[in-house]
C-alpha cells in the first residue's frame, strides 16, 4: 500500500498519453528478470571472473571447468559388441545380415564345414601328389597376358571344367571327335617260338604279331557309349609238317591264327536310380594249340566267331541294386581244308545260346558290396548230331555268391563263389558241373608296385566222343613295378586245370612271363617279352613246353 499509493498519485498528475510497451527481445525471455538484458544482470562474469578461466592467466588464479553430469547417462569402457563386424556374415548380436550379391553364373562359395574341420594344408600338393616345398619360378615369372575370358576372370563366368590328373604321362593322349575321344595304337613284334604248334617234340619257328587296338569313349553328363576293339594277327616263317612218324600230325600245317576281341556298351540313364544297359560282343579265334578238338590232318586252324548281345535294366533302391538280362550268343565256324585238298564240315559245332542273368547287391557300407548272382541259358545246335552220334543240345547255368569291396583305394575288386552246372539231351553224357571261382583284385602295394590276381571258371563244349564237356580253372597272378616312369616291369604267372569229364584226360598248364616296357614317349614304346609254357597232359603224346621271345614296338595315339 505504502509503494501502490505514490504511483497513483504520480499518474493523475501526469498529462502524457497513453502508450503501448514495446516489443524487445527480451520482453518474452523465460528467465527470471528476462525483462533486463543478461549483460546487465549483476550476476554476469566480469572482467576478472573472465580472466580466471583464460590459459595466459596466473596459474594460483586457474580453476577447472565443472565436469559433465552423468545423471541418465551409462558410462562405455573399450569397444561395443559386433563394433568391428562386416555388413555379411556371423554378428555376435544375432542381428540380421544382408546377404551377399553374386553375379549370374558366378561361383558361390560353400559354407564353412563347422567346428573341428581339420585346416588345409598350407602348402598345395602338386599332380603327382608329392607335397610342393616350395613355389616353382614359372609360376612367378613374367608371362604373356591373356585374355580374361581365357583366363576365366570375367565376373559371372561359368568355371572351367578341370582337365583330369594324368596318371600314366607317358599313356596315350587320343583325339576328340566330336563328344567322342579316341584312342588308337598298334604293335608290332617279331620273336621266335620254340614249340609253336605245342608238340611233344618240339619244333621251333620264328613268329611276327600285329596286334591293333581302338578306343572310343562318350564325353556325355547322361548316358554312356563305349567301344573297345583289339585284335591280333600271329604269322610263323615255318611251316609244320603234314605227318610224324608216318601218322597225320596233329597240328596244321599252316600255323598262322587270327585273334579278336571287341564290344560296344551302351548305358541310357532313363531316371537317377534307373538305367537301361546293352552291348554287342564279338569274338574270333581258333582252338588253341594242342587242344584235343583239332582234327589231324588239317592245312590250316578252322576260325570260328561268337558274336551276340545283352540287354538289361539296373534298378537302384537306396542301398539296394538290382540288375537283370537277356543275353543271346552265336558260334559258328568255318570248314576244315585238309591237306589232300578237301574239306570237312564244322557244322555240328554250330549253336545257339539264349539266356538271363540277374543280380543282387546290397552296399553294406562304403567300400563294401556283397551281392548273390544266378544265371541260366540253353544251348541248341544247328545239327541234332554231332560227328560221333551224340545230341549236344543242353541247358546249364550257375549260381554264387561274393562281394566287391574297396578299401582305401589300396585293395579293390571283387571275389565270389558258386556252383555251375550243365544237362544234356542225350543220356549218354553226364551232368558236367563243378565249383565255380571268380575273381579280380588290383592291390597297389606302393605307388609304384602293384599286383593282381584273376581267377575264372568256364564250361566249353568238346568233339571228343562221349566227354560232355570241358571245365576250364584259370588263375593267374601278376606284378607290375615301375624302375621309372618310363621303364615298367611286369612279371605274371598262369595255372589252369582241364578237366574232359568222362574222358581218360586231364590237362594243367602252367605259364611264366616276364615283360620289360622301355617308354620313349607317349606316342612310341619298346616291349620285350619272355614267356615259358608248360602242359602236363595225362593223355600219353600230348605234354607240351615252349619258349617264346619277342621284341617289338608299340605306336600309339
Amino acid at each position: 500500500m505504502r509503494a501502490a499509493l505514490p504511483c497513483l498519485a504520480l499518474i493523475a498528475s501526469t498529462d502524457a498519453p497513453v502508450r503501448a510497451q514495446g516489443l524487445t527481445p527480451d520482453l518474452f525471455n523465460p528467465n527470471r528478470d528476462g525483462f533486463v538484458s543478461p549483460r546487465d544482470l549483476p550476476t554476469r562474469r566480469t572482467a576478472e571472473s573472465d580472466a580466471v578461466l583464460d590459459p595466459s592467466a596466473d596459474p594460483k588464479l586457474q580453476r577447472k571447468a565443472p565436469a559433465p553430469s552423468r545423471i541418465g547417462q551409462i558410462p562405455t569402457y573399450g569397444l561395443p559388441p559386433a563394433a568391428g563386424a562386416a555388413s555379411t556374415g556371423y554378428d555376435s548380436l544375432n542381428r540380421k545380415r544382408r546377404q551377399p550379391i553374386y553375379y549370374p553364373g558366378q561361383a558361390k562359395p560353400k559354407r564353412p564345414p563347422g567346428p573341428g574341420t581339420p585346416a588345409p594344408a598350407t602348402t598345395p600338393a602338386g599332380t603327382s601328389g608329392r607335397v610342393r616345398i616350395a613355389v616353382p619360378p614359372s609360376e612367378t615369372a613374367h608371362r604373356q597376358p591373356i585374355a580374361p575370358a581365357m583366363a576365366g576372370n570375367v565376373p559371372g563366368q561359368p568355371q572351367r571344367r578341370r582337365l583330369k590328373v594324368d596318371d600314366d604321362p607317358f599313356g596315350a593322349v587320343g583325339d576328340y571327335a566330336g563328344s567322342f575321344l579316341i584312342k588308337g595304337a598298334v604293335e608290332l613284334s617279331g620273336g621266335y617260338d620254340s614249340n609253336p604248334a605245342r608238340f611233344n617234340t618240339p619244333k621251333g619257328s620264328p613268329l611276327y604279331v600285329i596286334a591293333p587296338e581302338f578306343l572310343a569313349v562318350s564325353d556325355w553328363q547322361r548316358h554312356a557309349l563305349v567301344a573297345d576293339l583289339r585284335g591280333s594277327f600271329t604269322g610263323y616263317g615255318n611251316e609244320m609238317p603234314a605227318s610224324i612218324n608216318g601218322a597225320p600230325s596233329s597240328a596244321p600245317i599252316n600255323i598262322d591264327r587270327p585273334d579278336f576281341t571287341g564290344h560296344v556298351d551302351g548305358r541310357l540313364d532313363a531316371t537317377n536310380d534307373l538305367r537301361i544297359g546293352s552291348q554287342l560282343r564279338l569274338r574270333i579265334a581258333t582252338d588253341n594249340p594242342g587242344s584235343p578238338n583239332i582234327q589231324a590232318g588239317l592245312a590250316e586252324y578252322p576260325v570260328y566267331a561268337t558274336f551276340g548281345g545283352t540287354v538289361g535294366i539296373d534298378q537302384t533302391l537306396n542301398r539296394l541294386q538290382v540288375s537283370a538280362g537277356a543275353t543271346v550268343d552265336s558260334t559258328a565256324y568255318t570248314e576244315s581244308r585238309l591237306t589232300d585238298g578237301t574239306t570237312s564240315s564244322n557244322d555240328d559245332r554250330d549253336y545257339n545260346q539264349y539266356g538271363g542273368v540277374g543280380r543282387v547287391s546290397y552296399e553294406l557300407k562304403p567300400g563294401l558290396k556283397p551281392f548273390a548272382e544266378v544265371q541260366g541259358d540253353s544251348r541248341v545246335h544247328d545239327v541234332p548230331l554231332d560227328r560221333n552220334g551224340y545230341r549236344r543240345d543242353s541247358s546249364g547255368g550257375y549260381a554264387k555268391v561274393g562281394s566287391s569291396f574297396e578299401f582305401t583305394r589300396l585293395l579293390t575288386g571283387e571275389i565270389s563263389i558258386g556252383y555251375t552246372a550243365r544237362n544234356y539231351v542225350d543220356p549218354r553224357l553226364d551232368q558236367l558241373s563243378g565249383l565255380l571261382v571268380s575273381s579280380s583284385l588290383v592291390w597297389t602295394v606302393s605307388g609304384l608296385t602293384t599286383a593282381k590276381f584273376y581267377s575264372d571258371t568256364q564250361i566249353n563244349e568238346t568233339t571228343l566222343a562221349g566227354s560232355p564237356g570241358i571245365l576250364v580253372h584259370t588263375y593267374t597272378v601278376e606284378v607290375d613295378h615301375d624302375f621309372r616312369r618310363w621303364l615298367t616291369g611286369i612279371g605274371k604267372f598262369t595255372y589252369g586245370t582241364y578237366d574232359y569229364q568222362d574222358y581218360p584226360r586231364n590237362d594243367k598248364s602252367y605259364s611264366i612271363e616276364g615283360d620289360v616296357i622301355y617308354k620313349l614317349n607317349r606316342n612310341l614304346w619298346v616291349k620285350g617279352m619272355l614267356r615259358r609254357d608248360v602242359l602236363n597232359s595225362s593223355a600219353p603224346g600230348s605234354s607240351s613246353a615252349a619258349t617264346v621271345v619277342m621284341l617289338g614296338v608299340r605306336l600309339q595315339n
